[in-house]
């Protein structure tokens, strides 16, 4: 080292190189940190999977890994991916979303084919809540068309829980035996009685439980539970004749993990979701676990329902989102009849 450096330029340059030298210890030391950026009714969910899989990743890798959380509209989540919010991964209830972030060229277009189960770890079903003794006599899809009826659901625009709504309805109508146009019918009336167009899953729930806005709520399965827990029993829940199959789709963001050097925790996070552990967690949050001996343990959560799935009826979530949900397409047609 030069003579003329002081003893305290000497010091901290010997600072410097420490630091230079202890980094990959220190960065190692403070472990990975994944973000997980998902759908709005999915938190308390992911509350208790986060803690699980650090646990389990802790046993097997004898790493830290920290999980951060991001929800909202699913759609709105979907796009905050797509300009730059770097998630390591995505847990959203519909793949349309997924499917846009591929159109972004962050993953792969067959991303749905890296996973069991078309990459859907778990599955739940779009129900009615209605107010204790469902004065207003709900029992199926038609009964939220009437006039004076107040139906309470996210926007479709930008939340999954809203578009599973509009497809549910829709879809029961063609199930039922009727055509095209009496599901459009069916579904313009009933979105002609929504008060409020709230933008995720738990500002609708709390339009409705906590400002007591509406005769109806239009949301997952796995949200009875939980707004029960936290209102009191105050609510009923109307199992339609027929509804829609919600697959809650998971993804790796390719570009992210590549740029993070997270792929390997990030995947390890994602099979975890299949793991028995995880899905009884999900049966536990009231939603439906793909195991099938978890399934039938928790049958008494999970009554039997006809359902039908977006492929069935609407050709697949990419068609229905051209065909109802793009601007200018049936669902904001609907919208500009609503007075």
């Amino acid at each position: 080292m030069p003579a003329a450096l002081t003893h305290a330029t000497r010091r901290g340059v010997l600072a410097a190189l420490l630091a230079s030298a202890f980094a990959p210890f220190a960065a190692h030391a403070a472990g990975v940190t994944l973000l997980n950026v998902s759908y709005d009714v999915a938190r308390e969910l992911y509350k208790e999977i986060n803690p699980a899989f650090q646990r389990s990743w802790k046993q097997q890798t004898g790493e830290d890994v920290t999980v951060n959380q991001s929800h909202g509209g699913s759609s709105k989540q979907a796009r905050s991916v797509i300009d730059g919010l770097e998630a390591d991964v995505v847990t959203m209830n519909q793949s349309s979303d997924i499917d846009a972030i591929a159109r972004a060229k962050l993953i792969p277009e067959d991303w749905a084919k890296r996973l069991p189960n078309n990459a859907a770890p778990t599955t739940s079903v779009t129900v009615i809540l209605v107010r204790k003794g469902n004065p207003k006599g709900i029992r199926d899809w038609p009964d939220l068309a009437k006039a004076g009826t107040s139906v309470v659901i996210p926007n479709p625009k930008i939340t999954g829980n809203g578009r599973y709504t509009y497809v549910a309805a829709w879809g029961s109508a063609i199930k039922a035996g009727g055509t095209p146009e009496k599901a459009r019918e069916l579904v313009q009336k009933i979105f002609a009685n929504v008060p409020v167009f709230d933008g995720g899953g738990r500002a609708a729930t709390t339009t409705f439980a906590q400002r007591n806005i509406g005769d109806a709520l239009c949301t997952f399965e796995s949200e009875v539970n939980l707004i029960k827990s936290e209102f009191g029993d105050q609510f009923d829940v109307v199992y339609p004749k027929s509804t829609i199959l919600a697959e809650n789709s998971v993804a790796l963001i390719d570009k992210v993990v590549d740029k993070k050097g997270t792929r390997k925790q990030a995947e390890g996070y994602l099979k975890f979701l299949w793991s028995d552990e995880a899905q009884e967690i999900a049966a536990k949050h009231q939603i439906r676990p793909r195991s099938p001996a978890l399934l039938a343990k928790y049958a008494k959560d999970f009554p039997k329902v006809q359902t039908f799935t977006i492929d069935e009826v609407f050709g697949g979530w990419t068609k229905a989102q051209k065909e109802h949900f793009d601007d200018g397409a049936i669902y904001d047609q609907i919208l500009a009849t609503k007075k």
